[in-house]
């Protein structure tokens, strides 16, 4: 016995990885020094490129692949890590943009309007997909830290701001990366109940999208319904409906009430809001409150960083006039690109505080925003401002009643599962 254990004690310490080792996409044990090794799809491809030969329609592909699976950082649990790739360009793009805008103001009107509309294209280039990128939170992090060290680095050293306005910056930046973390641990996913699962109870009919009996003869099944609760016809389709309404295919689970699958994350969350990409993940019922406390918290950072900045660059002008005009702020490089750094902060807090105002609308009237953009696609709702305001008067008790609905939801993530006569 001691001998076969020491045998498997062996086996387990030869199967576990270093830091800097990984099981590549063939399965094999490979290195992250032999990043360049060994790669017979790039050799191929390279040597056609220098020999002007037509490349093979699968060539990038496959390029793209080994780059993707090679491309990793040494983690010392399991093994190195994989480094998905859309991280990359913000941390490279931002910089030398926003230092390419400080040399003259007509390339900032430049870069600061390019710089938006490429992220915007970006968006609804993969929102069309239904890909799943960590190009926008990428980009999100990378803004707030590369601000933070400008500020740092820049303005700080000017003299213009005190030890208390530094630490008031700076505990934001904490705060916000704390609540963003919190945001980003759970939506609230809609898991099977086992008991249901596992019940030994086998008095309902199959589901209507599994059997092809119900889909073409409902009048057998709305006698069934009949029989069973004593309903009228009326009912039962209205029941059927729902059920096929609310059954998840791809997850396999009844959702609940105002529940929604998420084509991105593959998963049903409840209370589903929208999938932001700012954070990578959904906004449901157990994160949406810590969703908009993050972005309540970056918006008075950015505002009370952005008004420090602009009293530094421009200690002669009103605040609320600088960012139009600020005379001799290119003189020098470093106030320039203060000054476009405040003004690339604007923008990014113009766009988040639309975000803010859209959710609190929501939040008013009790609706989300999934429910809103099927309200106004079915035309059963009622909007205002352009549809800021969409009120589907389903869920809405009156403003006071649903923020306490709002601020009271449950955390509990897997609500009783619907009853057998529902899933008929």
């Amino acid at each position: 016995m001691k001998k076969q254990a020491n045998k498997v004690l062996e086996e387990e310490e030869e199967e576990t990885l270093c830091c800097c080792e990984y099981i590549n996409r063939y399965g094999e044990r490979s290195h992250v020094a032999a990043c360049c090794c060994d790669c017979e799809d790039l050799d191929d491809t390279c040597d056609r490129f220098f020999k002007r030969e037509p490349q093979k329609p699968e060539s990038l592909s496959q390029v793209a692949e080994v780059v993707t699976d090679r491309l990793r950082v040494p983690w010392l649990w399991g093994g190195a890590r994989k480094v998905d790739l859309s991280v990359i360009p913000p941390l490279v793009i931002l910089p030398v943009l926003l230092h390419l805008a400080a040399f003259h103001y007509l390339l900032g009107i430049v870069v600061l309007t390019a710089l938006p509309g490429l992220v915007l294209w970006y968006y609804y280039f993969t929102h069309r997909k239904k890909g799943r990128t960590l190009f926008f939170l990428s980009l999100a992090l990378f803004s707030l830290a590369y601000m933070y060290y400008l500020f740092i680095t820049e303005v700080h050293p000017r003299g213009d701001v005190s030890r208390v306005q530094l630490t008031v910056i700076t505990l934001g930046v904490i705060l916000t990366l704390v609540a963003l973390i919190h945001t980003k641990r759970e939506p609230g996913i809609v898991r099977p109940n086992q008991d249901s699962v596992h019940s030994t109870v086998t008095y309902y009919s199959p589901l209507a999208d599994r059997d092809p009996v119900i889909n073409e003869g409902r009048q057998n099944v709305m006698m069934t319904v009949a029989n069973r609760a004593g309903s009228t016809e009326q009912a039962g389709v209205e029941q059927i409906n729902s059920s096929r309404r609310n059954w998840c295919p791809v997850c396999r689970v009844m959702r609940p009430p105002r529940a929604g699958h998420c084509r991105i994350c593959g998963v049903c969350v409840l209370r589903l809001d929208h999938h932001c990409v700012w954070i990578n993940s959904c906004v449901g019922q157990a994160n949406h409150r810590s969703f908009l406390l993050t972005l309540i918290l970056f918006l008075l950072t950015s505002l009370y960083g952005i008004s420090l900045v602009l009293q530094s660059v421009c200690p002669s002008q009103n605040l609320f006039t600088a960012l139009l005009y600020c005379p001799g702020v290119y003189n020098q490089y470093s106030t320039a690109l203060c000054f476009t750094c405040a003004w690339y902060s604007s923008i990014v807090t113009g766009g988040l505080l639309h975000l803010l105002v859209v959710q609190v609308i929501n939040v008013s009237y009790n609706v989300t925003e999934r429910e809103a953009r099927i309200a106004l696609r079915e035309k059963t709702a009622r909007s205002a401002y352009c549809g800021l305001i969409v009120d589907t008067g389903v869920y809405s008790r009156g403003f006071r009643a649903n923020w306490a609905e709002f601020m009271n939801m449950t955390h509990k993530m897997n609500p009783p599962s619907p009853a057998s006569t529902d899933l008929v």
